[in-house]
């Protein structure tokens, strides 16, 4: 196993924990129980809200209408979709932990997915993560990990999920 802090030359860090091909499936159980890292901190602006509405036909007021969030929604303003907030996952996760030497990953389903704090539009947000398990299955490994999205200068998180995912070999 090998860890890095490193920023690539685009600016975008490179996976806090990285899992190498030869390690494969016993690579990955070895860091069970370990924190894995965090990603970048990512803001949420109010365009990303409003796509994200126009993708799942949620428009909800709190989310998309500014001037009506301001008066009337206990946030003080707009916040995000809670499952815009989830499906940031893809992009920050593979800042966190890259598992190589496999064929291909997928995503698995989520359980216990959480919405503790809301997000405020104009709010940064990271991830971070903890491997609670790495089973082996006929072809790779099944990976179950906690993931933590907080908003910064908040103390408490936004969401708390377990992602499960699988590698193939």
């Amino acid at each position: 196993m090998e860890s890095a802090n490193v920023v690539e030359p685009k600016g975008r860090a490179m996976a806090q924990t990285t899992v190498e091909g030869v390690e494969g499936v016993e690579g990955v159980q070895g860091l069970v129980g370990q924190q894995l890292g965090s990603s970048d901190w990512v803001e949420i602006t109010q365009e990303q809200v409003d796509r994200f509405a126009d993708a799942t036909g949620d428009h909800q007021w709190i989310h998309v209408d500014p001037e009506r969030a301001a008066r009337e929604s206990p946030f003080g303003g707009p916040v995000a979709h809670g499952f815009l907030t989830l499906s940031l996952l893809p992009m920050l996760m593979p800042q966190i932990i890259d598992t190589r030497g496999f064929r291909m990953g997928v995503n698995y389903g989520t359980e216990k997915v959480r919405f503790p704090a809301p997000v405020p539009v104009g709010s940064r947000v990271r991830a971070s993560a903890t491997l609670d398990s790495a089973t082996p299955f006929d072809g790779g490994v099944q990976m179950a990990i906690t993931v933590t999205v907080e908003v910064e200068g908040q103390s408490k998180p936004a969401m708390v999920a377990t992602s499960i995912s699988r590698r193939y070999v």
